[in-house]
């Protein structure tokens, strides 16, 4: 069985790391149960905020008044979806050669599918996450993949000679070597293809130098722990220029302007009843605004919520943390796909809430073994139908708004 998507959120001390996760997994509602079996200490329910499928029915605007998530919940039209975050603190230069607490953090993240790095971009923190001025947040970028690379790099070449001795005795393919050693970080043999494609010229295993192992540990990396730049502290008077080095520097690495603390700020002034606040975006309303439904702020408040609307919501238009979630689950392809009892009615067989039940799926997966991963396993499926009542083939694949609304029939049991 699959397992739910897992998104690890890594960083050095003082980033902001810390702050961003606790912006994350602030609920902000009530929200009851969640859906995962176990969570470690270390893990936490983050919310995905997507567009529902509530939503998308113009003849039934009820659909968003009955719209009531077993998990997360849905306000307007706005699906917050569960997914699992994993923190890992404490990484500094040296990580991998167990300085700080790296060994124990490095080997936290190879349960990881995908990354949030935050950087401090303000330039206020060195690398350890001491204070400091003036300081170059690219070198926490690069550091950092380092010590991902070097910590990988360095369990593979503790057993270099053997792995080399075994591929060779048994004619094995580089693939099937390299999964029998990646194995425990996840990986499977695809994405080590996948990893292999990006390298030119790669000479036969056994004659790879050291060279040839830092290529191949890095297009892993790449596969295994694609990663989002959080950068964040965005509203610090030296972070423009860091920002655009470092945007310079990896054009190809997505990267989202953050303000973690403005946004735990503002989450905590909503529960307070102070102000109405929409999350991933620019609209704050106050007492002035609304003052029958919100309590009145004194003046270094107000003063303080004006600063913040210039120097961060309408600059940025948001305080990104929400965008940061998105922009991971975008890298790993992840879809909400939403299951009912009753197609007709979207309904989960009894009541008249609707689309009770949603889960993040890879894009492109089979409706099928989409069926089989909600049900817990081997089932006879009789029947897929998706929105009017449409029978869809076990082998057609979810897409975002085609085969993203699913109910399953299944064949009852043969009595032996």
């Amino acid at each position: 069985m699959p397992r739910d998507p897992l998104i690890g959120i890594v960083g050095k001390p003082s980033s902001g790391k810390s702050t961003t996760l606790n912006s994350l997994t602030d609920a902000n509602a009530a929200v009851g149960a969640f859906p995962f079996c176990t969570i470690d200490p270390n893990q936490a329910t983050g919310y995905l905020q997507v567009p529902c499928a509530c939503s998308r029915f113009p003849d039934h605007p009820e659909y968003t008044k009955l719209c009531k998530p077993n998990y997360g919940w849905c306000s307007e039209g706005k699906r917050h979806v569960p997914i699992m975050l994993l923190d890992v603190a404490g990484l500094v230069p040296g990580a991998h050669s167990g300085r700080g607490l790296g060994n124990k953090f490095l080997d936290d993240l190879r349960h990881a599918d995908a990354l949030i790095h935050v950087v401090d971009v303000s330039g206020t923190t060195d690398s350890e996450g001491k204070n400091t001025r003036g300081y170059d947040p690219l070198y926490d970028v690069e550091w950092l993949q380092d010590e991902i690379r070097l910590w990988i790099e360095g369990n593979l070449k503790k057993r270099w000679g053997s792995i080399v001795r075994k591929h060779t005795a048994t004619k094995s393919t580089i693939v099937d070597t390299l999964q029998a050693q990646f194995g425990g970080y996840g990986s499977h043999a695809p994405m080590i293809q996948r990893a292999l494609s990006t390298i030119e010229g790669l000479p036969p295993l056994e004659k790879w130098d050291d060279e040839w192992i830092t290529k191949v540990v890095a297009a892993f990396m790449k596969e295994k722990f694609p990663t989002v730049l959080a950068l964040n502290k965005m509203d610090h008077p030296d972070a423009d220029k860091n920002v655009s080095k470092i945007m310079l520097k990896y054009p190809n690495t997505k990267a989202v302007l953050t303000s973690a603390i403005t946004e735990v700020f503002l989450r905590k002034l909503k529960k307070q009843g102070f102000i109405h606040y929409e999350e991933g975006t620019e609209f704050i309303d106050t007492c002035e605004d609304d003052p029958e439904n919100l309590k009145p702020l004194d003046e270094k408040l107000l003063n303080r919520i004006e600063n913040i609307r210039d120097l961060v919501l309408y600059r940025f238009g948001s305080t990104g943390v929400v965008q940061v979630l998105q922009a991971a689950t975008d890298l790993l392809g992840l879809i909400p796909v939403y299951t009912v009892k009753n197609i007709q009615t979207f309904t989960g067989g009894n009541g008249t809430n609707v689309f009770r039940d949603c889960f993040l799926v890879k894009k492109g997966t089979p409706v099928g073994r989409v069926a089989r991963y909600i049900m817990g396993g081997e089932v006879t499926i009789a029947a897929i139908e998706t929105v009017g009542g449409v029978r869809v083939s076990e082998e057609a694949a979810v897409e975002a708004g085609k085969n993203d609304i699913l109910a399953f029939k299944i064949a009852p049991r043969s009595q032996a």
